[in-house]
């Protein structure tokens, strides 16, 4: 059983609902969208007080507003993948061509029929000749449907899930998780990486290899004997007390491993620069355990510091502190000297400090970290919930330089990105310097380029016009020359991918991807395309958010995703050239034949053999290539490139022109060529012929070879260039062999097959390989001669853009308000009901209200985004860094806690922001101002 503790206290609420972080955060990953329809679905028509109630705030206009509100918050579709809508526009072209002339094959052979025997011959409609004519009919049809089935590509979705689960599977092997599969396809396309820095390009291992102590600038870890005897002791008590006690260094799992660090990354670093200085943190711990800390101020965004009080044996008290040395010099007054001793730390000697050793440091990449202590007296005890004064006159022991190394793998793995035609982007909250060096050693900049490295504070001063809205006219001049964003926070980063996804300044539409680890990178892995979340260090809402897991944390890993992308998009292109040269012949032949012969050389049941070759089994071959390095030597295809290129239009009617050939020479002379009988103009219910046999069995075996032609679609050579690396392609293309071998010997009559001798197979197989020279043929000819081939599945700028992000220039509230507003209503709802509540105990306490304040607050919704200094305090600024920037902070809060008060008339806290006193004493409620929501405090 807890204690009951009486007592009265005051609560400031500063944010509720969608206004706070958490809320914001949320809101901006749509959560809480789905349980908002469901409720509006559930509500019926109110009336009277009721609808009074149900109404959302500010909406005057009653049920307009209610309905301007639903527009807004309606939730746009899911954008189809880059690949997706090609393949649905191409099918679309194909599936039209293909009806079109299936209709025309059964018309033109009904009437050819119907006016050969009817109107040329004369003959009369017999009663008792019905049945053999309905035959006919049903021939044509059945002709004509053969016609539309061959042309309809309909393992083209087999295709694409094939190549997509495949290469799924195996980018399991290389730390890929993909929870999405069309992210798969979308990454080959990608053209944008936004990567965090942090355990991504950096091993997330942090090590100290440079510290100033005692007036010294160390390069490298001293030896503990030429420091100061006091300002070791100090410097090893603030670093053991003043962290986390679960952090902790423990032995390598493997022998000759390095040692294991467990907790905050920033604060092993720090305690292995104790081990390093030959002490040991445990045993002062043991002596000084968590329960005896006396007051502990933890880490957050806008402190950028930490600080623990301890009680001296003595009764005083001792304060150990540690942050980011920008913030924690300012608030040093004194420093310790060569000797231990506190000497004055002057202003001037803190600019001096920045310029020789927190700028050296920060170029060299490295992470600055400043040591720091205060010593109060036991009496009187301080008011230690005063921050500002608690927080301030410290005395610094040293500065620590940690270091975060690259991961060997990076520079190389960026380097091929650069060469594949992406632009890859450091978005992290160190500060700009030690960024602009991390970015020099990945290769993200190199010396001597036009490029921009800029804050989180001078990217919204960019970005922003006067009234504090984001333009995507402003921020198309930044991002394209953008390499570095540092000290930034999650709305900077959201608010980059967003303005990078929606300009339209480029040909292309630009494709991000974007890296994240922690819960405030959510909203811009949603955002994104594609978005990649660690799988060690992230969190569950990261992972939630994205569409890939890195289960590594590797940076390489998400090249080998964009070598599987473009994997993805080859394989599908590789069986669309194949399929839709066997679709142009196979629809041409039976078209031609028909219209002829009034009968298809190729029969039905052959005809869906040839499509399942071209389907199943062609698919699961040309679906299963593996990627190559060759892979990144292109560019992105982009989101407007046709999916079928002009090399493969080139290719496709090249090869139907050599199978056309074949095929009507052997309709119309094969008898005479191989001295057989013709099995043009055969009756009805005529045997299975040599002659057609020969037609069927040259057919597949060009299909067969052209099969192989089709592994390459840029236009290459060697066609036969890692054939063996896939047993798949390799089985098929036998297997297929071997069942077209039974198919015709022992086909008979179910497949129109007349068996063949040795001789006959040798010239079917012999004209099949005339494809392997006749794509040689083709790849000769420049495709700058062939400017007349139109490119097929190419997606237009009208066709890319849902109609939300086209209307949604119109709105006059930026993307992140925008998005927010998802879930604004709900919550409005529920606060509306308080608010009629508090309406109705007015009416009987109007007494205790006299002097309500009205607060004053900038966290209202519609001020989040539009005031860039109420943004998630991570954009600190840059060193130099010795200002009062850090104090405008504190007297803008004084500012807004000594304004003078005006009368809330109108009662609309909750539209402007709450900001509530609450107490809970009845004394309290008679003598001091009440909140509106004190007459509820019996209930609360």
């Amino acid at each position: 059983m807890f204690p009951v503790v009486h007592g009265s206290g005051r609560m400031v609420v500063t944010a509720v609902g969608v206004n706070s972080q958490t809320g914001i955060i949320f809101t901006l990953l749509g959560a809480g969208t789905e349980e908002e329809e469901k409720k509006e679905k559930k509500v019926k028509k109110p009336d009277g007080a009721a609808a009074m109630e149900m109404q959302p705030l500010k909406s005057a206009e009653g049920g307009e507003a209610d309905e301007k509100e639903r527009k807004k918050v309606s939730v746009p579709k899911k954008e189809k993948s880059v690949l997706q809508g090609k393949l649905t526009k191409l099918a679309v072209q194909i599936g039209k061509a293909g009806l079109l002339m299936s209709a025309i094959t059964v018309i033109i052979l009904v009437l050819y029929f119907a006016i050969d025997n009817f109107v040329m011959q004369k003959h009369p409609w017999m009663p008792e000749c019905t049945p053999v004519y309905i035959q006919y009919f049903v021939k044509f049809f059945i002709i004509g449907v053969t016609v539309l089935v061959v042309a309809v590509p309909e393992g083209l979705p087999l295709a694409v899930t094939i190549s997509l689960a495949y290469s799924v599977k195996k980018m399991m092997k290389d730390n890929n998780l993909v929870r999405h599969l069309d992210a798969c396809e979308t990454m080959g396309n990608a053209t944008a990486i936004c990567s965090d820095k942090t355990g991504t390009l950096t091993t997330n291992r942090m090590t100290a290899v440079q510290c100033y102590v005692g007036d010294v600038h160390y390069k490298e870890i001293p030896e503990p004997g030429a420091l100061p005897p006091k300002s070791l002791d100090l410097l090893v008590n603030a670093i053991s007390i003043n962290s986390a006690y679960t952090t902790k260094i423990l032995p390598p799992d493997k022998e000759g491993g390095l040692p294991k660090q467990v907790g905050n990354k920033t604060e092993c670093g720090l305690l292995g620069l104790v081990l390093e200085l030959k002490r040991d943190y445990q045993p002062i711990r043991n002596q000084i355990p968590e329960e005896k800390l006396y007051k502990v101020y933890t880490f957050n965004s806008v402190r950028k510091s930490m600080s623990t009080v301890i009680k001296l044996p003595d009764g005083s008290f001792r304060m150990y502190s540690k942050g980011a040395s920008e913030i924690v010099l300012k608030k040093c007054n004194h420093i310790l000297n060569e000797v231990g001793e506190p000497r004055v730390f002057r202003p001037r000697d803190k600019d001096e400090m920045v310029k020789k050793v927190i700028e050296p440091m920060a170029c060299d990449g490295l992470r600055t970290i400043c040591v720091a202590y205060r010593d109060f007296p036991s009496e009187p005890e301080p008011n230690w919930d005063d921050e500002n004064n608690i927080l301030n006159d410290l005395i610094a022991i040293c500065v620590v330089g940690i270091e975060d190394p690259v991961r060997p793998e990076v520079p190389d793995a960026i380097q091929k990105c650069q060469r594949a035609g992406i632009t890859v982007r450091m978005v992290t909250g160190d500060n700009i310097n030690t960024a602009r060096a991390i970015a020099i050693k990945c290769g993200i900049i190199h010396p001597g380029e036009d490029f921009l490295c800029i804050d989180g504070k001078e990217f919204n001063r960019r970005i922003r016009n006067e009234k504090g809205e984001v333009e995507q006219e402003r921020i198309d001049k930044v991002w394209p020359k953008l390499r570095v964003l540092a000290r930034s926070s999650p709305t900077d980063k959201h608010t980059l991918v967003k303005g990078i996804i929606d300009s339209t300044m480029a040909d292309q539409r630009q494709v991000v991807a974007v890296t994240g680890d922690g819960t405030n990178d959510g909203p811009a892995l949603k955002k994104a395309d594609v978005g990649f979340a660690m799988g060690i260090a992230g969190t569950d809402v990261a992972k939630e958010a994205s569409d890939i897991i890195l289960t590594d944390d590797n940076f390489s890993s998400i090249v080998k995703a964009v070598m599987w992308g473009r994997n993805v998009y080859d394989s599908i292109s590789k069986f669309l050239q194949f399929q839709l040269t066997v679709n142009v012949v196979a629809v041409i032949v039976a078209f031609t034949g028909a219209c002829i012969t009034q009968d298809s050389p190729l029969k039905a049941v052959q005809m869906l053999w040839v499509n399942l070759i071209m389907d199943t089994f062609a698919s699961l071959a040309l679906a299963t290539e593996p990627p190559t390095e060759s892979l990144l030597k292109r560019k992105p295809y982009g989101r407007n490139k046709p999916l079928i290129s002009s090399t493969m239009t080139k290719n496709i009617f090249g090869h139907g022109v050599y199978q056309l050939v074949i095929i009507f020479t052997l309709l119309f002379v094969g008898e005479q060529i191989f001295d057989i009988d013709s099995g043009r103009n055969a009756p009805l219910h005529s045997p299975p012929s040599e002659h057609y046999t020969i037609i069927f069995n040259t057919f597949v075996m060009m299909q067969l070879f052209n099969e192989i032609n089709a592994r390459k679609i840029h236009g290459e050579r060697n066609v036969f260039d890692g054939i063996f690396r896939n047993p798949i392609f390799c089985s098929i293309v036998f297997g297929t062999f071997a069942v077209q071998i039974v198919i015709v010997q022992f086909g008979g009559k179910p497949f129109s097959c007349q068996p063949l001798d040795l001789e006959k197979w040798m010239w079917c197989v012999f004209l099949g390989l005339g494809e392997l020279v006749w794509g040689q043929v083709i790849a000769t000819i420049p495709n700058s001669r062939l400017r007349f081939l139109r490119r097929a599945g190419q997606l237009s700028q009208k066709d890319e853009l849902p109609e939300e992000d086209v209307n949604e220039e119109n709105e006059e509230i930026d993307h992140a308000e925008r998005e927010l507003r998802r879930g604004q209503i709900l919550w409005f709802r529920g606060l509306n009901r308080i608010q009629t509540q508090i309406r109705v105990v007015n009416a009987f306490r109007s007494s205790l209200y006299e002097g309500l304040e009205k607060p004053d607050s900038r966290s209202s919704i519609h001020n989040f985004m539009t005031h860039p200094e109420f943004r998630i305090e991570d954009s600190t600024p840059n060193i130099p860094l010795i200002d009062d920037t850090d104090d405008d902070s504190a007297r803008r809060r004084r500012k807004y806690s000594s304004q003078p008060s005006s009368p809330n008339k109108n009662n609309n806290a909750i539209d402007s922001g709450i900001n509530l006193t609450i107490d809970t004493s009845k004394s309290a409620a008679s003598s001091s101002p009440a909140s509106p929501l004190h007459s509820l405090e019996t209930s609360l």
